[in-house]
């Protein structure tokens, strides 16, 4: 039985990490080690800081992950790739240049005989009302075509310069550190919708950057992945146990 790979949160082209191109050779040397021993791997959101498709131009760079992508898939590894915060405008290259199975909402799979519940976790009990509100402009389809319609060179130009912007005002250039089982909203979210969904067995989430797994119930739990910028966790799920881990470049058996 090969393992199920789950990760997110690289960030792969942003402006406000110095080591971006040692960031993306760690990753596709993760991507390398694990291929002959994955079924399926789950990328949860923000692969990209920004990434944003037009008819016939996707943003430059990234050669390295997107052919490891493709030499993955190729191989018969499933890739499922979750639409995150920063990299919403996917269409179709992914899909058809990588073979990638691309997720714009949270899924809900059986996976060896489990239930998961899969999301980036953007938008989900987040009490922030101009986070909420950014978020309906950036899914917003008639200003997602406006966008379209400035040219490449500007464009893109304008949401790395923004993603660099949005990190750059946080405190150290971090997410805020774990706020507690009773105030962090993934985590309340997660707890209300299991009253609802009891058979869940595993929540999974990126977009926090923080690393963390809580035992919900008996049967459930909620992971949130950390990030690939400077923590390199993950999580493999055996078909029998779920565990979370570091990646340490030269030192880590995956």
């Amino acid at each position: 039985m090969k393992n199920i790979y789950f990760l997110s949160d690289a960030h792969l082209g942003s402006l406000a990490i110095e080591h971006s191109r040692t960031q993306e050779r760690r990753l596709v040397n993760f991507l390398d080690q694990i291929k002959d021993k994955a079924a399926a791997i789950y990328l949860l959101g923000d692969m990209f800081d920004f990434w944003y498709e037009f008819k016939t131009v996707v943003p430059k760079g990234y050669t390295r992950f997107l052919g490891k992508l493709s030499e993955l898939t190729d191989m018969g590894v499933e890739i499922h790739f979750f639409t995150g915060n920063h990299d919403i405008w996917c269409d179709d290259y992914l899909e058809k240049e990588c073979g990638l199975i691309i997720h714009k909402k949270p899924l809900t799979t059986e996976l060896y005989g489990k239930e998961f519940y899969l999301a980036h976790g953007d938008g989900l009990g987040d009490p922030d009302k101009k986070f909420q509100f950014l978020r309906s402009l950036f899914h917003n389809k008639i200003l997602q075509a406006l966008f379209s319609c400035i040219h490449p060179r500007w464009s893109i130009a304008f949401g790395l310069n923004w993603a660099k912007h949005s990190r750059l005002k946080r405190e150290n250039g971090k997410e805020p550190d774990y706020m507690g089982e009773d105030k962090e909203y993934l985590v309340l979210y997660t707890k209300e919708y299991l009253k609802s969904h009891p058979d869940i067995n595993y929540f999974i989430y990126g977009h926090r950057h923080i690393e963390l797994d809580l035992q919900l119930s008996k049967t459930s739990r909620v992971l949130i992945l950390g990030d690939w910028i400077s923590l390199f966790t993950y999580a493999v799920f055996d078909g029998e146990h779920l565990f979370m881990e570091q990646y340490i470049e030269g030192e880590t058996k995956v």
